[in-house]
């Protein structure tokens, strides 16, 4: 029900409105419980941060481009860490899953599982975090 509200707001002008940002922040927290993925919606709200800077939201930043990590070997973290300006890439929090997703994208498992362990809150509340990054590890195995 939620996917078909939020695929109805990102068709036309309304994609854009800030309005919105409420219901598709709510959708990134409801991917994260479900463990479900949507990049379209994902990068609706990374675009509308970076055209309404003042509704920006760290953890809603963090959730999205842990959620793209899962999907990896395909480009989404890449794509959605492109929407982020200088000062949101130098952030702290943010530093800390682009650390994780350098350690991937170079297969280094066992430095991400270390890391992963140590900033375990990080990851606490998206479902199925570690099984799908078991899964992308396969996908460079073979």
């Amino acid at each position: 029900m939620m996917r078909a509200t939020v695929a109805s707001l990102l068709k036309g002008i309304d994609r854009y409105n800030p309005e919105n940002l409420v219901t598709l922040e709510r959708y990134v927290a409801i991917q994260c419980e479900e463990n479900t993925y949507d990049l379209e919606a994902n990068l609706a709200v990374l675009k509308l941060y970076q055209f309404n800077p003042s509704y920006y939201q760290t953890p809603v930043t963090m959730r999205i481009l842990l959620k793209a990590l899962t999907n990896l070997p395909h480009t989404d973290f890449i794509l959605c860490k492109s929407l982020l300006d200088g000062a949101r890439i130098d952030d702290e929090s943010v530093q800390k899953v682009i650390h994780l997703a350098n350690l991937l994208e170079c297969c280094q498992f066992t430095a991400f599982w270390a890391n992963l362990e140590e900033e375990a809150d990080l990851v606490a509340d998206i479902a199925g975090f570690q099984d799908s990054i078991r899964k992308c590890k396969l996908l460079h195995v073979v």
